[in-house]
């Protein structure tokens, strides 16, 4: 459910979007760790925005599961769906040279299934979806039944002709009246890729290469040791 609300909602964040350069090595995130509460982040039409929350007993505790830097605040879901996003457009689009790290910092209360989800579409400049990463949902078992956040990542290639980058962060309710889908220190780094990377079909001349080379390698240690 959630992946097709993000697929048709992406248009609606591209027209909340503004121009700004992609700064390779830096988060392109910004406010991922809720500390100047849900500035930056833009609600949807029909659903509850996230909200900014204090760690503490209502939610989780300092020293519960979560950032080793985190700050005073999280994300938490509000009603049974909560969703906020950004839009991050750069106007040229990528060239293939362009690596990503999508991470965050996901949980829940206890062993109730509230969960959040993070997500990035890429867009190019017609708006027209040409890839997309997601991290989460964090489970209860993931979680093994305990309160607090824990680290996921998804890592790729920006694809060429990239020039929007589609942020969605979504909570959902399971149980109880709160929505206890959390996130914090979210987070989006794009990189420079320097060395080019191996079309698909050299990968195995590369390696039958390398082992050639091994073999040699060994067999004329093993004359010179004889």
């Amino acid at each position: 459910m959630k992946c097709k609300f993000f697929l048709a909602a992406a248009l609606f964040a591209v027209a909340c979007s503004g121009k700004a350069d992609v700064i390779y090595g830096q988060n392109l995130i910004v406010n991922g760790d809720a500390e100047a509460g849900v500035s930056g982040w833009a609600g949807y039409p029909g659903y509850n925005m996230v909200q900014s929350v204090d760690y503490g007993n209502n939610w989780v505790l300092p020293t519960q599961p979560g950032p080793v830097d985190r700050g005073t605040k999280m994300f938490a879901g509000l009603g049974q769906y909560a969703v906020a996003s950004q839009t991050l457009d750069f106007g040229v689009p990528t060239a293939q040279n362009s690596s990503y790290s999508l991470s965050g910092w996901l949980g829940g209360w206890a062993a109730q299934g509230d969960n959040a989800l993070f997500y990035v579409q890429f867009l190019d400049a017609a708006n027209n979806a040409i890839g997309n990463a997601s991290i989460g949902p964090v489970t209860p078992q993931d979680r093994g039944n305990q309160t607090g956040l824990f680290y996921r990542e998804s890592v790729g290639i920006i694809p060429a002709g990239t020039s929007k980058l589609s942020f969605w962060l979504s909570m959902e309710r399971l149980a109880s009246t709160d929505n206890d889908g959390y996130a914090d220190n979210l987070s989006f780094i794009a990189r420079q890729i320097t060395s080019p990377i191996p079309e698909p079909g050299m990968a195995p001349m590369i390696l039958l290469g390398l082992g050639m080379l091994v073999g040699t390698l060994r067999r004329n240690k093993r004359a010179q040791m004889s």
